[in-house]
């Protein structure tokens, strides 16, 4: 299958878009923020919570597996539950569950009482996330379908950039369940913007289990997904436990620091990839897979080195900042005639990559430790950039009868 089918969209190719469409996509810009913020908070606490409600690093790594656990479920489940539903207020209504989901772990008083409210987290997020990467070409022009995506996503990288470091800050003077409070806060606000700016987005038609079925039928969409998982299950396996690792020679208020040059730095990468993506994808998805590789091998080969655990984190932070962007457009061309089918298992497939990426990683690093844990981070990289070199091989044979195609009707 080919994979530079351009995306497709609701709003025609012609004219431009107009600044009441670019509130609404920076509404659900604001909303992804939220979420990529209450998901993501506890990495930088994950030592306070684990001391605070007696669990070890280990177990306390379940308040991202969870949450993973039940987006994978939710992400189709939801989509085909919602049948034709305006796809407006699904997102007003997940939303809510993710204001729920902040109120409960602030008010925590054990581990179970953390999980259940993590677990709302989770079946908010898989929903969202299906919509949000589907909703981004219908919110906006057909030409600017790339950029609405990267403005979306966006909200993932500001969120490590001020999202979970700044939650992180606040435990250092407050508590923990402060942080999760003004999450919460964070989220009120994404409810109100989504409110008054998103559109009504009518579903033209139900989404069926038969469409995963066609998907998955197809070679290009089933090792696409692989690539997808083995990337983000090097990421999520790894950067879980990053403040296990970091504790060990930097303070919380360093730690806070490294957070957020890995958020900002990720912020700059995102937005200078969205001029890129669209003309060199898969180079772009081989740059910066290699970059993840590097970023983990030093953390790796120069642990306790300040200077190299900080160069680390930043080229760490230019990676994961671009490829969330890269696989959406991905995703986007390799299933484009079955946006809302791919972009739910699109999700599906990363969160089972953050489920088992973390609860493998939280294994390991309470038995073999967090070297260990880097180890497995980074086979799983490579086997990501084996399957990519895959993909280009599949392309190579289509591209070839195509351009046959083209030169015997020109003949003809």
């Amino acid at each position: 299958m080919q994979i530079d089918t351009p995306a497709v969209s609701t709003s025609s190719e012609g004219g431009s878009t107009t600044l009441r469409q670019w509130l609404a996509v920076l509404a659900v810009a604001v909303s992804a923020f939220a979420f990529v913020t209450g998901e993501f908070l506890p990495v930088g606490l994950l030592p306070q919570i684990a001391q605070d409600l007696g669990v070890s690093p280990g177990v306390a790594g379940l308040m991202i597996t969870t949450p993973g656990v039940m987006a994978a479920i939710f992400a189709p489940t939801l989509i085909v539950s919602a049948g034709r539903m305006d796809r407006r207020y699904v997102f007003l209504l997940l939303t809510a569950v993710l204001l729920l989901s902040n109120i409960v772990c602030a008010m925590a008083t054990n581990f179970a009482l953390m999980l259940a409210g993590r677990a709302l987290l989770g079946a908010a997020l898989g929903g969202f996330w299906t919509l949000a990467t589907a909703a981004a070409p219908r919110l906006v022009q057909g030409r600017d379908a790339a950029k609405a995506t990267a403005i979306i996503l966006t909200g993932v990288t500001c969120a490590t950039v001020i999202g979970v470091p700044l939650g992180t800050f606040i435990a250092s003077f407050a508590s923990w369940r402060m942080s999760f409070a003004a999450t919460a806060g964070l989220v009120a606000v994404a409810l109100l913007a989504q409110a008054l700016l998103v559109p009504a987005l009518p579903s033209a038609s139900a989404l069926r289990v038969a469409d995963f079925r066609t998907l998955l039928s197809r070679p290009h969409t089933r090792l696409s997904m692989l690539m997808v998982a083995l990337v983000f299950g090097a990421h999520f396996s790894t950067y879980t436990y990053i403040a296990p690792l970091l504790e060990q020679d930097f303070s919380l208020s360093s730690i806070t620091l490294l957070l957020f040059g890995f958020g900002l730095i990720g912020f700059f990468s995102n937005a200078l990839m969205s001029m890129a993506v669209s003309n060199h994808l898969k180079k772009s998805v081989a740059v910066m897979v290699l970059l993840l590789l590097g970023a983990m091998s030093s953390m790796l080969l120069l642990e306790h080195s300040l200077i190299g655990e900080t160069a680390g984190m930043l080229l760490w932070g230019v990676a994961f900042g671009a490829l969330p962007l890269c696989f959406s457009v991905w995703i986007q061309r390799g299933t484009a005639d079955l946006p809302e089918a791919g972009s739910a298992m699109f999700v599906s497939i990363i969160q089972v990559a953050i489920a088992a990426g973390s609860a493998v990683g939280g294994a390991l690093v309470d038995r073999a430790g967090v070297q260990a844990d880097f180890t497995l981070g980074l086979g799983l990289a490579v086997l990501g950039l084996v399957i990519l070199q895959r993909l280009a091989s599949l392309e190579r044979p289509a591209k070839a009868a195509s351009f046959k195609q083209t030169c015997d009707a020109s003949v003809d």
